[in-house]
C-alpha cells in the first residue's frame, strides 16, 4: 500500500533513527544505505525537513537528523506529505456523500480496510520500525 516514495521515506527515517544522538547524515550516504536515487531522496528529505520531522545542517559534518525522538514520529506524519493519507477519508468511488447510512456499494468493506490502515499509520512509530530493522549505518 506504500508507494516507492513511501518506502524510501520509511527506510531513510529508520537509518536516521539508528544514528547516535546529535549526529547528522548526508543524503548521499542515506541513499546508498537504502538503495535510493540520491537526487530523489534529497528532495524527499527536504520535504521532511520542511514538515519539521528532520533538522538539517550545512557544511562539514552536516546532513539531516531526526528533529525529535523516533518514538514520537508516526508513520502517518512521515507518509502524509507524500501519500496524502488524510484524503482517504472520502468515498472509495469518489462520491461527495458516502456515510454509513448513505454509503456507496463498497463503503462497508472499504471503511474497514481504510480505518485499519489509517490506525496502523497513526499508531506505528519509526522507533517500532527500527526495532526490526535490517538497515544499519556502517561506521
Amino acid at each position: 500500500m506504500l508507494s516507492r516514495t513511501g518506502i524510501y521515506t520509511c527506510r531513510a527515517l529508520v537509518v536516521l533513527a539508528s544514528l547516535p544522538e546529535g549526529q547528522y547524515l548526508g543524503a548521499a550516504e542515506i541513499a546508498q544505505k537504502i538503495g535510493a536515487p540520491k537526487n530523489y531522496l534529497g528532495k524527499l528529505l527536504k520535504v521532511l525537513t520542511d514538515q519539521g520531522l528532520l533538522q538539517s545542517q550545512k557544511g562539514k559534518g552536516g546532513g539531516v537528523r531526526l528533529a525529535r525522538p523516533a518514538s514520537q514520529i508516526t508513520l502517518w506524519e512521515a507518509m502524509e506529505p507524500f501519500e496524502k493519507v488524510s484524503r482517504w477519508e472520502g468515498c472509495f468511488l469518489g462520491r461527495p456523500l458516502c456515510t454509513d447510512s448513505l454509503g456507496c456499494p463498497v463503503h462497508p468493506r472499504w471503511k474497514k480496510v481504510r480505518d485499519a490502515y489509517l490506525e496502523f499509520l497513526q499508531q506505528t512509530t519509526i522507533a517500532e520500525l527500527l526495532e526490526g530493522q535490517r538497515i544499519v549505518p556502517s561506521d
